[in-house]
């Protein structure tokens, strides 16, 4: 049942109509002092809109995201429902002390410069196009917490502090969470706020040859906006070389499973040694054969190994 809250109301048309008077003939500071009771009146009134939450300002702002997941929130709603002027403050303690995978943004648009098609399928859940996002906005992109988060941003915050360039600490610090989905908002971070945070991701992946996918491409298991290192392991240097499309490609020709033993990430277990996908050249590379969906074929680690050791024929595109 609705909050009556005619008396707040009603005491907020007083204090409005006092200041009325005020500008009519009232020394300036009169006029500014007149003004605060209905600051604070505004304060109370935004605060009790979430009477679940009604003591902490962070409390507030999460309760507030958590009704609207996956939706853009403006800074202004969270500076009215948390009631105090340091509320962007308060969102980087949801995030970092608190693991909430809430994005801003401005890390949406730099996403975009160098991953359009990441940030596309982000802002398609959003409903919106990505042009139309502003810096000073907020989203929620899972309602429930990551309570492994914290411990994530410590370790981030030792990387982040070492004489690296932001490559080599993006990389560390994927090493350091190999299979655990890392947040755009914590590689941002440990870019030191820089823009180049998603062309570093995208150098390391397509140039370096590190396993590093998004839902976009090849992970479709993931949480949309993140990225994962599926292996602490480089990719010999012929197979650095396949295209994104290429890959995604041939992921989905094969079903995202391996084609001699099936196997797909739904099985994944600890005590399975075969852990991830990957792309195998039916004409090996160094016999001239292509980077191309008819010349690879989809296999888990193990068979994948098997195949080069010679103990396992490839099976045919």
């Amino acid at each position: 049942m609705p909050l009556d809250r005619s008396a707040e109301i009603a005491n907020l048309k007083t204090l409005l109509d006092r200041f009325g008077e005020q500008l009519a003939n009232a020394d300036l500071r009169d006029q500014v002092r007149s003004l605060i009771p209905v600051f604070h009146e505004l304060r109370n009134l935004g605060c009790s809109l979430l009477p679940e939450a009604p003591n902490a300002a962070r409390d507030r702002i999460i309760a507030y995201l958590r009704r609207y997941p996956m939706t853009l929130i403006d800074g202004d709603e969270l500076l009215v429902i948390s009631g105090i002027g340091e509320w962007a403050r308060r969102v980087r303690e949801l995030r970092v002390q608190f693991g909430w995978w809430i994005y801003t943004g401005m890390t949406l648009r730099e996403l975009a410069e160098e991953n359009p098609e990441s940030a596309a399928e982000l802002a398609a859940a959003l409903h919106i196009g990505v042009d139309q996002i502003r810096p000073d906005q907020y989203f929620l992109v899972r309602p429930e917490q990551d309570r492994d988060a914290a411990h994530r941003w410590n370790v981030l915050n030792s990387i982040r502090k070492q004489n690296l360039s932001v490559k080599a600490k993006i990389l560390a610090y994927l090493r350091a969470n190999v299979g655990t989905p890392v947040t755009l908002e914590e590689l941002r971070y440990l870019a030191g706020d820089k823009s180049e945070w998603a062309r570093r991701v995208r150098e390391l992946r397509t140039e370096d040859g590190w396993p590093i996918f998004t839902r976009m491409q090849g992970r479709p298991d993931l949480p949309v906006g993140s990225y994962v290192l599926d292996e602490d392991k480089q990719a010999p240097q012929h197979d650095r070389k396949i295209p994104d499309d290429v890959r995604v490609a041939v992921l989905e020709r094969d079903g995202f499973a391996c084609r001699h033993c099936g196997w797909t990430r739904e099985l994944l277990r600890p005590e399975d040694p075969r852990k991830f996908l990957e792309l195998h050249h039916v004409e090996h590379h160094k016999d001239g054969g292509a980077n191309t969906v008819d010349n690879l074929v989809t296999l888990c680690n193990v068979d994948h190994d098997m195949v080069h050791a010679g103990r396992l024929e490839a099976p045919k595109p």
